[in-house]
């Protein structure tokens, strides 16, 4: 069974810097992207970042280009978002998720995270 178990969130200030962490397991992800997406309270969800298991080849949304950092540690099965420069708009609720290469809807899900960025 897939299991994506996100951690890492809390309550932090505008300007703080925060790393989440997505524990995979269940399955070999060699042929698959890994994905942070946020939702915030009444918005629908967005894409973040992603990330190639096998590559590292990754994507970013523009609106958390150059303030967050998406890598993977195979060794370890883990997908990390390093976020800096947090702004009051980044809170939400953060979800790792995985989709194969071959696909474009994303399969698997965590249960997801809070951030909170006061100002």
């Amino acid at each position: 069974q897939v299991q994506l178990v996100e951690s890492g969130g809390g309550l932090v200030q505008t300007g703080d810097s925060l790393r989440l962490s997505c524990a995979v397991s269940g399955r070999t992800f060699s042929s698959y992207v890994m994905g942070w997406f946020r939702q915030a309270p009444g918005k629908e969800r967005e894409f973040v970042a992603s990330i190639t298991w096998t590559g590292g080849n990754t994507k970013y949304a523009d609106s958390v280009k150059g303030r967050f950092t998406i890598s993977r540690d195979r060794a370890k099965n883990a997908v990390y978002v390093q976020m800096s420069s947090l702004k009051p708009e980044d809170t939400a609720v953060y979800y790792c998720a995985a989709r194969s290469v071959f696909t474009t809807e994303y399969d698997y899900w965590g249960q997801g995270t809070q951030i909170t960025v006061s100002s």
